[in-house]
C-alpha cells in the first residue's frame, strides 16, 4: 500500500501516519537541535561551522549510542516541512558552510520536500550508512556531500552491537551508490568539501579486526583521491550499562595505532585521524532544542 513505509532497510511496511516504524517515529519531522556545530571534520567544519540539523530517531540500535537520548529516546519537537526550511535559512544566515542533515534517513522523503529549492550551500547526507539504494537513488541531485559511517564489516558484530545482521553488504551498497552519484571529493578555495563522499569510522574497544576489514574493504573498492575516510576513536563508554564488557572502556594507543598504522599501509592517505582528546563527552552537543523552537 502507498503510505506503508518501506524506506530504509528495515522495510517495516507500517503506515507511519498513524504508527510508529522501527526508526521509532511517525512520519512527522521531530528536530531535537539545530545550530552551528564546529566538531565535525575541518573541510566540513570550516569557519562558519556546519549547520547540523539532528533528526529524533534511528534505524540502527547501536547498543553504545552517544546520541541515545534523540536515537532511542525519541526526544525532540514536531516541526512542518516549512518550518525545517526556515531552519536552513537561518543556519545560513548565521553564516555555516552547509546544512549538515544527521540521522535523516527515516524521514526521506519530508527532507527531499523541503529541498524542493537549491541552497546556497552543500547539503550533506550524515547516516549510519544503513540506507538503501533506492533511497539513496531518490536522493539524486538534492545531496552536495555524503557522510556515511562504515560501523561494520562483519554480519555478527552488526547484529550484536546494532540489531542489524544485514548492515556490511547493505552500507557497501549505499556507499557505492552514493559514490556513483556524486563522483570524486571536490572542495572550494578554503579547502571545504563541496562535493563527494567522506566514509566515518568509530573504532570499537576490543574489535580491532572488524576496523581492519573496514580499511580492507575501502582500499580495494576506491582509488586514491576518490573519497574521503575519517578514522575515529573518540568512542567513549557510555554512562548506561551496554551489555558487553569490551565497550566499557576506551580505544586504547595500542589499538588505535594499529588501526591507523594499517590505514596508511592500505594505501589510505585522504581523510582524518583523531588524538585521543576526542574521546570526550563534550564533543557529543546538547541536545536541548536549540534552534527549533
Amino acid at each position: 500500500m502507498e503510505n506503508m513505509c518501506n524506506i530504509c532497510p528495515r522495510r517495516c511496511n507500517v503506515d507511519r501516519s498513524v504508527k510508529t516504524g522501527f526508526c521509532g517515529q511517525k512520519n512527522v519531522l521531530r528536530v531535537a537541535r539545530a545550530a552551528a556545530h564546529f566538531w565535525e571534520e575541518p573541510c566540513i567544519s570550516g569557519a562558519g561551522g556546519s549547520g547540523t540539523v539532528f533528526f529524533s530517531g534511528c534505524n540502527l540500535r547501536c547498543v553504545f549510542c552517544q546520541n541515545s537520548q534523540i536515537s532511542s529516546g525519541g526526544f525532540g519537537k514536531d516541526i512542518s516541512v516549512k518550518k525545517l526550511k526556515e531552519i536552513y535559512e537561518r543556519l545560513i544566515d548565521f553564516g555555516v558552510d552547509n546544512i549538515n542533515l544527521v540521522t535523516p534517513t527515516h524521514f526521506t522523503d519530508l527532507i527531499i520536500e523541503s529541498l524542493d529549492e537549491e541552497l546556497p550551500v552543500p547539503v550533506i547526507w550524515n547516516s549510519g550508512g544503513y540506507d538503501s539504494v533506492e533511497t539513496i537513488k531518490k536522493l539524486e541531485g538534492k545531496i552536495d556531500v555524503y557522510m556515511p559511517d562504515l560501523k561494520y564489516m562483519n554480519s555478527e558484530t552488526a547484529r550484536k552491537y546494532s540489531s542489524a545482521p544485514d548492515y556490511p553488504e547493505t552500507a557497501v551498497s549505499a556507499i557505492t551508490e552514493m559514490f556513483n552519484q556524486v563522483g570524486k571529493s571536490r572542495f572550494d578555495s578554503d579547502g571545504m568539501l563541496k562535493k563527494g563522499v567522506l566514509i566515518r569510522h568509530l573504532i570499537l574497544p576490543g574489535n580491532v579486526e572488524n576496523t581492519l576489514d573496514v580499511i580492507d574493504w575501502v582500499s580495494g573498492n576506491f582509488n586514491s583521491g576518490d573519497v574521503l575516510f575519517s578514522l575515529m576513536r573518540q568512542y567513549t563508554p557510555p554512562a548506561f550499562d551496554t551489555g558487553f564488557k569490551e565497550l566499557s572502556r576506551r580505544v586504547t594507543d595500542a589499538e588505535y595505532e594499529r588501526c591507523e598504522d594499517y590505514m596508511y599501509l592500505a594505501g589510505i592517505e585522504d581523510g582524518f585521524v583523531q588524538d585521543i582528546s576526542s574521546a570526550e563527552s563534550e564533543y557529543t552537543p546538547p541536545f536541548n532544542l536549540e534552534g527549533v523552537e
